[in-house]
């Protein structure tokens, strides 16, 4: 059985390379892998001042990748507050992002459908 200290110092928060393109030659993000209190506060994020029937999914993708992109560091390179201009950027690489963010994270259909309440 694993102690308190094992699980704490487990290093369970993994990143991966995404190749940019679009944004410059020979270029990548890293993605991450939120912890449980940056999942929350991204759930949340979409029910904030609607009802759970109603989540917000506009510029879902800008949203979650502004949280999820990393330097090599796995230091955050955008504020919440980017998602905005974020999302004015190519849709297919903010797709990319998106899907490996994801896996990640294990954000599937089955998390937004019960953000929606069925």
């Amino acid at each position: 059985m694993l102690s308190r200290d094992s699980i704490l110092q487990a290093n369970d928060l993994p990143r991966e390379k995404v190749q940019t393109p679009e944004w410059g030659e020979g270029t990548y993000v890293f993605v991450a892998t939120m912890n449980g209190t940056e999942r929350d506060a991204f759930e949340q994020s979409m029910l904030e001042g609607r009802k759970a029937a109603n989540p917000n999914l506009n510029n879902i993708r800008a949203r979650l990748g502004v949280r999820v992109i990393v330097d090599d560091q796995g230091t955050r390179i955008f504020r919440d507050e980017d998602a905005e201009a974020l999302g004015r950027k190519s849709a297919k690489v903010l797709d990319r992002v998106f899907e490996v963010a994801q896996r990640l994270n294990g954000i599937g259909e089955k998390d937004v459908k019960a953000l929606e309440g069925n």
